[in-house]
């Protein structure tokens, strides 16, 4: 079987990018209704969210839990240079939130092998905690993309809608 033509993986990342963007689709031929305020949604490569790790005085500190990059610098004497979790910005480190783990080993997005118990934690600190008291900035390209890069068509950005999120990028 085949894979989806060109011009539908065309059409597909299209939508993703403007339901990514909170920018209504428009048809073929009509130019796109003015977007309606939403949290922007960047995506980030590792290397990129691997700048915001704390190291740097006047630059945000995020760290990805699931795929989601919040901005945690407003804890910053949890994850600032030097601080207990600073281990876990700068990435993706769901792996060491489930098993509560700063473990360089478990400073990873893979969740590989996880127990019920581990994934049951995973989501309770991801929602209480995280999406609870920090801004989400962005997603990671795992979040967005799928392994061969074309867009995952099942991504949904996350609903926080008690932060009024500004547009820094």
């Amino acid at each position: 079987m085949a894979g989806p033509a060109p011009g539908r993986r065309l059409v597909a990342l299209a939508l993703i990018v403007a339901l990514a963007a909170g920018l209504p689709a428009a048809g073929v031929g009509q130019a796109p209704r003015p977007a309606e305020r939403g949290p922007p949604v960047r995506l980030f490569t590792e290397e990129e969210l691997a700048r915001y790790g704390g190291e740097e005085e006047d630059q945000p500190i995020y760290m990805a839990v699931k795929g989601v990059v919040f901005d945690v610098t407003s804890g910053k004497e949890f994850y600032g240079r030097g601080a207990p979790y600073n281990a876990l910005t700068g990435k993706d480190s769901t792996r060491g939130v489930a098993k509560m783990s700063l473990d360089p080993a478990d400073l990873t997005y893979d969740t590989t092998g996880l127990t019920a118990e581990e994934l049951e934690s995973l989501d309770d600190v991801f929602t209480r905690v995280y999406k609870a008291k920090y801004p989400i900035v962005g997603y990671t390209a795992r979040r967005i993309l799928n392994e061969d890069g074309s867009p995952n068509l099942d991504f949904k950005p996350e609903d926080q809608p008690h932060f009024d999120i500004k547009d820094e990028f």
